[in-house]
């Protein structure tokens, strides 16, 4: 009794993302009229709660909402996979998460079990290191803004030419050096949420040629 009533106390009301996803803390019999995604309160990796993974989700609801089954989508931190497995849930096609730390892709290959989802890869990486398989429609990052502008470079080379990236992790105060950043890496701001402190920036690619 003791187990399940702390169970109760830590789990984490249910987070709703648009009309298409449910973020729920733990399994559940009751009906809903939206798929689910279980990500137990557990481990420090993530569960939807925090600003900017629930703006970061929220942005690939939008974005995810006219999306090809065959998308690819590249996770960078991907902490408990949330995203990576949100992504699955929204419709994505095929998804990697990378991670450096190894327990973050313990818990998202746990995740990836409880919800059942395949098509969901975890690999241990250094996302500065890590070299592109491919191209990727979508890629989202929830890092910190100096690694964030580190990995634009790899970001671009990995992007397909009509994709979209989610970054966020951002400081109000550390916005507008992110923006010019991804400005200078060929990147265009096309919606910025703030919540609190914090930022989340849906890009796109510019054109080769166009102005910036």
């Amino acid at each position: 009794d003791w187990w399940h009533a702390l169970q109760r106390k830590t789990a984490h009301p249910p987070i709703r993302i648009g009309r298409r996803l449910e973020i729920v803390g733990e399994p559940s019999n009751k009906s809903t009229d939206k798929p689910q995604l279980v990500i137990p309160a557990a481990g420090a990796f993530g569960t939807g709660e925090h600003a900017t993974t629930a703006m970061s989700l929220r942005l690939l609801e939008e974005v995810t909402r006219n999306s090809a089954r065959g998308w690819r989508l590249l996770d960078a931190g991907t902490g408990t996979g949330i995203l990576a497995l949100a992504a699955r849930r929204l419709g994505v096609g095929e998804v990697l998460g990378i991670d450096d730390d190894p327990r973050a892709i313990t818990h998202a290959h746990q995740n990836a079990r409880l919800n059942h989802i395949v098509r969901a890869r975890f690999v241990r990486a250094d996302i500065l290191r890590w070299k592109p398989d491919g191209r990727y429609d979508l890629i989202t990052a929830n890092l910190f803004s100096e690694l964030l502008i580190a990995a634009l470079p790899i970001f671009r080379r990995a992007l397909r030419a009509e994709g979209r990236l989610i970054v966020s992790g951002i400081l109000r105060e550390q916005n507008e050096e992110l923006v010019q950043a991804l400005r200078d890496g060929s990147f265009t701001l096309e919606k910025q949420r703030n919540r609190g402190k914090w930022v989340a920036l849906l890009c796109g690619l510019r054109a080769v040629g166009s102005a910036g």
